[in-house]
């Protein structure tokens, strides 16, 4: 019997050791990387960081324009947008940790970086896409010394006034189509005891820039899309004649306390998303407001639920009749600083129309392929908008997007900025012709 157990018990001991050196071995497989047949690893999700100027309602637009392809592609895209966006893009490029792709709104910050090899320049599928779905002329705003690096998305046309429409027409006031007769409106509507404009230009860091678009404006009516694009180019100074008009021009509207709301004060402090509130109070403070298409996902809900009843639109009018009515417009273009096969798949998708039909659909954004369907904008008054975009015969870009960072999207915004508290126009102007880098 003691030899049966002592049998017994070895063969247990050696089943044992048997068992234990079997798991030994099959951890050592698991962590062998010559056998990844015996491993089970979850495959990385692949993910794609985009930094922008897009916030709040705008933000959560883009980020449902771009659903469809997180769901085919299976690939996370982590939006991050922030007001200060001018500043921190740059910051985060020269601190060496600078997202996947950014949407830039100047184009003078791709060119800075793309003047200091800090980009990937366009493939050839991409470059494709973009050659296919649009007009000459984004292709080129999107390209530094004859190479593409931009993919423009979300674009503006911003030469619009808006009205409150019923007030409007209780008030018996008639659209005016040219300067003269704006100035005989604004007159007329002080003598009703209504200021005729809203303004707010307050953007966080970059505060001033809703004034350069007025400047801009005023440049195309007056000077001319000639002269306007050697402004651009710094082939007349900013102390320039041209230049000096737009200012006394627009300085007879916003410093005139009868014309704006508020006066100098709130066009100072009041954020530009907020501005046209005044329009839609009951009865209203303020009759116009000088904005962009994109301006309408600013407007109270009710407002927007009924915006072909409750808004009107019409161009800001010819100053001198030679220049007619240019379209002054803007928009965010793509470019990216780290590839990846995902990158370029996200970055492709932002090329074709698909990447704005929701967002057009939501209203409030503007694209500029030209295969877009226009019925998918959600009321007449958009449609219009991106039609006029797409076939406006004279159209320039934002002026302080095209120049140098530090003018466009410095010196200029801040310029508006210290000319409202009273600076000297001449100072002002000599002060950001300094900031013109040599």
């Amino acid at each position: 019997m003691k030899k049966i157990i002592s049998v017994l018990v070895g063969i247990l001991i050696v089943g044992i050791l048997f068992v234990s050196c079997g798991k030994k071995e099959e951890a050592a497989k698991v962590a062998t990387p010559e056998a990844p047949a015996a491993t089970v690893e979850k495959e990385t999700p692949k993910v794609v960081t985009v930094f922008g100027a897009f916030v709040d309602e705008e933000a959560r637009r883009f980020e449902e324009a771009i659903k469809p392809f997180e769901e085919r592609t299976g690939i996370d895209v982590i939006y991050e947008g922030s007001s200060e966006f001018e500043t921190l893009i740059s910051v985060r490029v020269e601190g060496g940790n600078p997202p996947d792709i950014a949407g830039l709104p100047q184009p003078g910050l791709m060119k800075k970086f793309a003047e200091n090899g800090k980009l990937i320049p366009m493939w050839p599928a991409l470059e494709k896409a973009i050659d296919t779905n649009y007009a000459p002329v984004w292709k080129s705003l999107g390209s530094y010394n004859g190479v593409p690096y931009g993919v423009f998305h979300r674009v503006n046309a911003k030469s619009f006034v808006w009205y409150p429409k019923k007030a409007w027409d209780k008030a018996g006031y008639e659209v005016p189509t040219t300067w003269q007769e704006l100035e005989a409106l604004m007159d007329q509507m002080v003598g009703d005891g209504v200021a005729p404009w809203a303004v707010g230009i307050e953007s966080g860091g970059a505060t001033g820039w809703a004034g350069t678009d007025w400047i801009e404006d005023i440049m195309l009516r007056t000077a001319g899309p000639e002269v306007y694009d050697k402004w651009v180019a710094n082939e007349i100074p900013f102390d320039d004649p041209a230049v000096k008009n737009a200012f006394t021009i627009l300085g007879k509207i916003w410093k005139n306390p009868k014309y704006v709301y508020g006066g100098t004060n709130t066009i100072l402090t009041t954020s530009f998303g907020d501005a046209p509130a005044p329009l839609f109070s009951n009865p209203p403070k303020a009759m116009m407001h000088r904005q962009g298409n994109f301006i309408t996902g600013f407007f109270p809900e009710n407002v927007q639920a009924n915006l072909e009843e409750e808004v009107g639109v019409f161009p800001l009018p010819s100053i001198d009749p030679e220049f007619g009515i240019p379209v002054l417009g803007g928009g965010d273009q793509f470019v990216v600083f780290n590839d990846s096969p995902e990158v370029r798949q996200f970055v492709e998708f932002l090329a074709t129309w698909e990447s704005g039909e929701l967002w057009a659909r939501s209203g409030g954004a503007l694209f500029p392929y030209v295969n877009q369907d226009l019925s998918a904008y959600p009321n007449e008054i958009e449609r219009s908008l991106a039609k006029a975009l797409v076939n406006a015969k004279v159209f320039r870009f934002d002026a302080s997007d095209l120049m140098p960072g530090q003018v466009g999207a410095g010196t200029f915004w801040t310029g508006v900025v210290d000319w409202l508290t009273g600076k000297s126009l001449d100072s002002v102007l000599n002060d950001v012709q300094r900031s013109w880098p040599k």
